[in-house]
């Protein structure tokens, strides 16, 4: 068998042979077992769910909540020739209904998924038809109320493996402390508890924390200091956009990303800094999952993480290549306070969430008892100055209501235009209709089912070939309609959106559990005083601090940290004290029997000559010795004074 999966490795992936624990991670996939991977971040953890499907029967159902990372895997699979298949909220309805057919009735052996979409109609009735030889769950701390980005939605999970209980898991991710491994197995209903660990060294990163007055100075160090591509990660979006201005001014060649921007633009930015043409990325976290450049030289966080799990992801981007790297943590005497100001940003008073939630809905105009299953399109700025509330608040309100499912808030995605019939069939018909209106309206209700009664996903484009126009015709009837208030419609967008899990409850029937709030609370709380902790410390070798966080307790000094660094300068300046004081008694022991020239001391002395003279000269200078010609020396008596 291993013989066959090497065959595989290299004809797809032209690897001759598995990194540290892939071949046992897909050795266990291949008996069946349920596993747990713990594995680093860059540590190549697709190819342990990859490389088993390939050798199996079957298609592996891939669950991962990145649109972004979705479509790169599946574009690398087709590129090397395997069939992959993504469905996420950027695909209109007809071609999810294309993509799970083809994954019933087709040769795809990769289906990538949103686990939003687990839970829908449209998935179960498939997915029970599927040959599915694995189940593949990407960033599986996200299952768990103990990680540090749990999410609701990865408990529809148990639906799948419901339908395929003898079908394994493979559980992946590179942020797990005990709690969480435990929590995950236990979520997607191991059959036993199976983990399956890797290092957390990385030998080749060197972990260093600065505490500094001016990080814009410290910053330009790095930069001058350190060749190659960087990214320098910030908690703000206007902190990111002044910073690279910042840098170019300085003649930094630097771009920034980060949610606010399109879709597009940050598809431009980010194959510019991977391709070369830009040094420097100045970034939120939402850069860097699934990015493929290995020759990073160095990772800065110019402000503090959440946590050491997202800590350890983002500067883990570093030196994948095995080459020398860095990963520096800055740190300003106000940032621990700004820190504390983030729990409570975060964790708004429960009355003010209900307060939130129902300002959002008013903004969005949903009408009590409407609105669930539905998306629209939310300004987030725009809301704010409304309602005079600050961002970081109202996130933390929609973060609240997303663990409670009431509403979601997807930063940015590619959304298709959706539309729903205001007016009944019978009205729509009495309609005075130009010929190309009539001619859109018959083919979508053809086409789709249910516009009467939900909004639904449509794809413009496939509409325009049906209805042998263009898609700007189309789009042009659709607002024409939306004009005469025949339908509610949404147009193509890659816009912030709310999502309404359920429809809008009156505030008063609102209710977010006092004790899930203060849990959650206490949590955050948690893993900030553990990057503080990391960040105060000046003793333990920093990479051996983060091993030990992910339940390595194996783990040994990295020698390359500052910390490390700093033990090595201080044992050698010690030992070099050590050596000179050696040599400086032996020289006073010598001259106890009487005068003796330099070359009759080097004699008696064993050191090198150039150590000697140093010392001759170190004993003379305090006092313990004195010159009585320029070549003879002699031992001061006690209480004597210098010659």
């Amino acid at each position: 068998m291993k013989e066959k999966l090497l065959s595989i490795l290299k004809q797809y992936w032209g690897y001759e042979s598995f990194r540290e624990s892939q071949y046992e991670i897909i050795s266990s996939v291949l008996s069946g077992r349920d596993t747990l991977a713990l594995m680093p971040t860059g540590g190549g953890k697709s190819i342990t769910y990859q490389l088993p499907t390939l050798a199996s029967e079957g298609l592996c159902v891939v669950i991962t909540p990145l649109i972004a990372l979705m479509k790169d895997q599946v574009d690398r699979l087709r590129q090397r020739g395997i069939s992959a298949v993504a469905i996420h909220s950027g695909l209109s309805r007809r071609k999810i209904d294309i993509a799970l057919d083809n994954c019933v009735y087709g040769d795809v052996k990769f289906l990538y998924v949103a686990p939003e979409r687990l839970n829908s109609d449209i998935f179960r009735l498939r997915a029970r038809r599927m040959n599915i030889s694995l189940i593949a769950v990407d960033e599986a701390h996200c299952i768990s109320q103990w990680g540090y980005d749990f999410r609701p939605a990865y408990l529809h999970i148990k639906t799948l493996r419901e339908m395929h209980p003898d079908t394994p898991v493979l559980a992946l991710t590179a942020s797990a402390t005990e709690r969480v491994a435990e929590d995950i197995m236990e979520n997607l209903d191991f059959a036993e508890p199976h983990t399956i660990r890797s290092s957390f060294a990385r030998p080749n990163l060197s972990y260093v924390v600065r505490k500094v007055e001016d990080k814009e100075e410290q910053l330009m160090r790095v930069i001058d200091s350190v060749a190659g591509s960087g990214i320098v990660y910030v908690r703000k979006r206007e902190t990111a956009e002044s910073l690279c201005e910042f840098l170019k001014e300085q003649g930094v060649s630097a771009s920034f990303y980060h949610g606010g921007l399109p879709n597009e633009e940050r598809s431009i930015r980010q194959d510019e800094w991977v391709s070369g043409k830009v040094r420097i990325m100045v970034a939120t976290n939402a850069f860097g999952m699934g990015i493929d450049k290995a020759d990073v030289r160095f990772v800065v966080h110019y402000t503090m993480s959440d946590s050491m799990e997202s800590y350890y992801q983002e500067a883990g981007r570093a030196g994948r290549d095995g080459e020398r790297s860095y990963a520096m943590l800055m740190v300003a005497p106000n940032d621990y306070k700004i820190l504390s100001q983030r729990v409570e940003g975060n964790f708004p008073p429960i009355e003010q969430v209900k307060s939130i939630y129902e300002k959002i809905c008013a903004y969005l105009m949903i009408a009590i008892g409407d609105g669930a299953g539905n998306s629209y399109i939310f300004n987030i700025q725009d809301f704010c100055r409304r309602e005079r509330l600050f961002p970081a608040t109202v996130l933390g309100a929609i973060d609240l209501l997303d663990r409670n499912e009431y509403i979601s808030y997807i930063e940015v995605a590619d959304n298709p235009a959706r539309m729903i019939f205001r007016v009944g069939r019978d009205d729509l018909y009495r309609y005075q209709m130009s010929a190309n209106v009539e001619r859109v309206v018959r083919t979508m209700l053809r086409m789709y089912n249910g516009l009467f009664t939900e909004f639904r996903a449509i794809d413009e484009e496939v509409v325009a070939a049906a209805c042998e126009m263009s898609r700007e015709q189309v789009h042009q009837v659709l607002r024409e309609l939306w004009r005469s208030q025949i339908i509610r419609y949404v147009p193509a967008n890659s816009s912030p959106m709310i999502y309404m899990q359920e429809e809008r409850l009156p505030v008063e029937s609102l209710y977010i559990s006092p004790k899930s709030y203060g849990y959650r609370k206490e949590q955050m709380i948690g893993r900030l005083r553990s990057m503080v902790e990391y960040a105060e410390n000046r003793d333990i070798c920093r990479s051996v601090i983060i091993s030990k966080h992910f339940g390595d307790s194996g783990a040994t000094e990295c020698g390359c940290c500052d910390i490390c660094l700093a033990k090595k300068r201080k044992q050698s300046r010690e030992a070099v004290e050590k050596l000179e004081q050696d040599v400086e008694c032996q020289i006073v022991e010598a001259l106890k029997d009487g005068e003796l020239t330099l070359r009759q001391i080097a004699r008696a002395v064993a050191a090198s000559p150039e150590s000697v003279t140093d010392a001759l000269y170190r004993l003379v200078e305090s006092g313990k010795i004195a010159i009585k010609k320029p070549d003879i020396f002699y031992t001061i008596p006690t209480g004597g004074r210098k010659g």
